[in-house]
């Protein structure tokens, strides 16, 4: 078996970013841990926890190794200026974006198979004065990918959205043909290049109430959804609905399908949430290169703490080293 090298980006110095990403260096993992951070940070939040590590330098040209326990490989880059857990401090934003270039920049030069980031708190990069929406549409600048796809997922439920971070007003305006085209364009094609799933079938949801009732709620449906699915449908993609949003989450539809297709960011990820909290991961289709993250922020009142819970940063990895794998395959 070929062993991943997967880079993991720090986040928010101040937040858990490190707590997280020492406690899942205490377990074997079948790929090649390496941080991107800086190393008196991870030093000074490893004894703040209690935590034994040994910081490795990376050799690019060395053949990737399983993880040992304790034993973490670093990329390290430097922090503007020493941080307290739990205390931003604008003058560490570089730092947090420099961190995701230099994942971005080693796998696309393979260096790495894929990269897994921890949490940032964009309000203080935005304080600092740099404009960040936030790591998916950094991703997407920096590979220059036109058009990508959030999705988030759990071992037993994924849920791409149609629209990611908009108020609930802009969203009919928001799903056009355009838009329902590319973004099922590329959650099909990377259902089957990135997670091995020969013949995708994807659960689209609607976007009114009852999937606008026969145009008795919203004509969304009839006058987009509808056409822009039969469409598809004539190309070989296999999609069901649109299906309301109410219904749509029983074992009958989500045992029958890869995916599910929501149209806007809390018609789906309540449900997930729910059903897989501290077990969801983030999942950025369309990429050049593969992209997971936890999901949950910066919790910056548990930093330093040792009460920060690690699962999902252990789910991104899993889902890292899987999709690795199903790569090298490809």
């Amino acid at each position: 078996m070929v062993v991943p090298r997967i880079a993991i980006t720090s986040g928010e110095p101040a937040g858990i970013g490190p707590d997280i990403i020492l406690l899942a260096a205490q377990r074997n993992w079948d790929a090649e841990l390496v941080v991107i951070a800086d190393q008196d940070l991870l030093r000074q939040r490893a004894q703040q926890l209690g935590l034994a590590v040994e910081l490795h330098a990376l050799v690019p040209a060395e053949l990737p190794r399983p993880h040992q326990p304790g034993v973490l490989k670093i990329q390290p880059t430097s922090l503007s200026t020493p941080t307290t857990a739990g205390q931003l401090d604008p003058a560490n934003a570089g730092y947090v974006l420099e961190t995701l270039r230099l994942a971005v920049t080693g796998c696309r030069e393979q260096i790495y198979q894929a990269m897994v980031t921890a949490p940032v708190q964009k309000s203080v990069i935005n304080d600092a004065g740099i404009p960040f929406m936030g790591h998916t549409e950094f991703l997407a600048q920096e590979t220059g990918s036109a058009k990508v796809v959030m999705m988030l997922a759990t071992q037993e439920l994924r849920v791409a959205l149609a629209t990611t971070h908009l108020a609930l007003k802009d969203v009919p305006g928001a799903i056009t043909a355009e838009l329902l085209r590319e973004t099922l364009h590329i959650l099909h094609a990377d259902l089957m290049s990135k997670f091995g799933v020969e013949a995708p079938r994807i659960a689209v949801l609607g976007l009114n109430p009852h999937a606008g009732e026969g145009g008795h709620m919203g004509r969304e449906e009839i006058e987009t959804l509808i056409p822009v699915l039969e469409e598809l449908r004539k190309t070989g993609m296999d999609l069901i609905g649109p299906l309301p949003a109410d219904t749509a989450f029983n074992p009958k539809i989500l045992d029958n399908c890869d995916a599910v297709f929501a149209m806007y960011h809390d018609q789906g990820l309540p449900v997930l949430k729910f059903s897989g909290f501290g077990r969801a991961i983030n999942i950025t289709l369309g990429l050049p290169i593969i992209r997971t993250s936890v999901d949950h922020g910066t919790a910056l009142d548990l930093a330093g703490s040792g009460k920060a819970d690690w699962g999902s940063l252990e789910q991104a990895l899993i889902i890292a080293c899987e999709l690795s794998q199903n790569a090298g395959k490809a």
